[in-house]
């Protein structure tokens, strides 16, 4: 089987859908078949990929940077190369600049599109246009997009949920996302790696955030429900990894706030094997977003037994069942703050969390990708039939 996966981000750009299209490409190709990422050109980085990246052409998303808006209606070289290809089957992850361009090729093709849905635009388009109204009739353009798609996936079904509300009534397929590392057998070296690297305590309480800094993401919650942690007089630090537009505001807010002392901004990370350690390191990982409707970076850091604070009935948190594998709070930060101090208050009830977040939350990319291919090969069969059906 020959495929290619679309998007709109790939490496550099550390986000989840990118990490998701990279270990889709890599399994299938080292699996099934040939399989290509088509992503927007990325200026000054260089592909090192066992598998071959096309890039398109693309410039600056001003607002959102490092991001790039996809130029596909130009990028010549770029068609000519998908066009020769004789692919079986495309899965995009974006309807935008990559979706367009990914339903144009399978039009050309006559072959099946996949279209998965992992983001809540709302935020996204909201926070642009400041009118319920326009944002409302873009969903729905987005919704239509996923219409004239053969496939739709999502992550799980609070998200097909979401993509609902934007006007979509076809059928979803629920697959999730994966995780790329085995967790090791012995933490400790990990654990004493980190406490040297960012002057950390041997048993000092550690809390993680691993993602884009964006407002979107709930972080000015998280920054003051630590601050009544600190309040309560508890001990901890609190370790942000990843960059973003909100980076700056952030640390403004964490100095007005009072807690400098207890807060580390690493920057991105991209030494996977450092991730993993920063993992390895933290207590509990916090992830009170109402934005994200997965969250790969929950299920990295329970592989590594560091079990997640989310805010109950969130896309985020799908999954995740309070004090069994993982912490659900409400959404005000008194209520995060509680339980919180309830956690540090309690090491074996923390212990026996993390365990059954390790045991219960993560898969491995190749297996996840083990189901895809079976999937593809459904749809392949069904198109083929439809095809035959009305004489094609």
């Amino acid at each position: 089987m020959i495929t290619a996966q679309f998007n709109d981000s790939f490496p550099p750009i550390a986000d989840g859908v990118a990490n998701g299209v990279k270990n889709y490409t890599l399994w299938l190709n080292r699996k099934y078949g040939k399989s290509y990422a088509v992503v927007p050109e990325f200026p000054g980085y260089t592909d090192h990929e066992e598998f071959e990246v096309i890039r398109f052409k693309s410039i600056p998303l001003l607002s959102r940077k490092p991001y790039r808006i996809g130029l596909h209606d130009i990028s010549f070289e770029a068609r000519k190369r998908i066009m020769d290809l004789p692919l079986d089957i495309i899965h995009v992850r974006s309807p935008f600049s990559a979706g367009q361009f990914a339903s144009q090729i399978a039009s050309a093709k006559d072959i099946p599109l996949i279209a998965s849905f992992h983001s809540q635009y709302y935020f996204d388009i909201k926070d642009k246009v400041k009118s319920e109204k326009i944002t409302m009739n873009l969903l729905k353009s987005i919704a239509r997009f996923y219409e004239k798609a053969d496939a739709v996936w999502t992550v799980n079904q609070k998200t097909a949920g979401t993509l609902r509300s934007y006007g979509y009534n076809g059928v979803i397929d629920v697959i999730g996302n994966g995780i790329d590392f085995e967790p090791p057998t012995d933490y400790e070296d990990l654990r004493k790696s980190v406490n040297k690297k960012f002057n950390i305590g041997e048993n000092e309480f550690v809390m993680l955030y691993v993602g884009q800094l964006v407002w979107h993401k709930n972080l000015r919650f998280i920054a003051e429900g630590l601050q009544r942690v600190k309040k309560s007089g508890k001990l901890f630090k609190m370790i942000f990894v990843g960059e973003g537009p909100a980076k700056k505001e952030l640390k403004d807010l964490v100095l007005e706030l009072g807690l400098e002392e207890q807060t580390i901004f690493t920057g991105i990370i991209n030494d996977r094997a450092m991730i993993m350690s920063i993992y390895a390191r933290g207590d509990l990982f916090l992830f009170p977003s109402i934005y994200d409707t997965f969250g790969i970076v929950v299920r990295e850091a329970a592989a590594l037994s560091c079990p997640c604070l989310m805010i109950e009935g969130t896309n985020a948190a799908h999954g995740i069942i309070d004090l069994e594998n993982g912490f659900l709070c409400s959404n005000d930060n008194k209520s995060f703050a509680s339980v919180i101090i309830n956690v540090m208050d309690n090491p074996d009830l923390l212990n026996r969390i993390g365990a059954s977040a390790a045991k219960t939350l993560p898969e491995s990319w190749e297996s996840v990708v083990d189901k895809a291919y079976v999937k593809y090969q459904g749809i392949i069969r069904d198109y083929s039939k439809k095809n035959w059906s009305i004489g094609i």
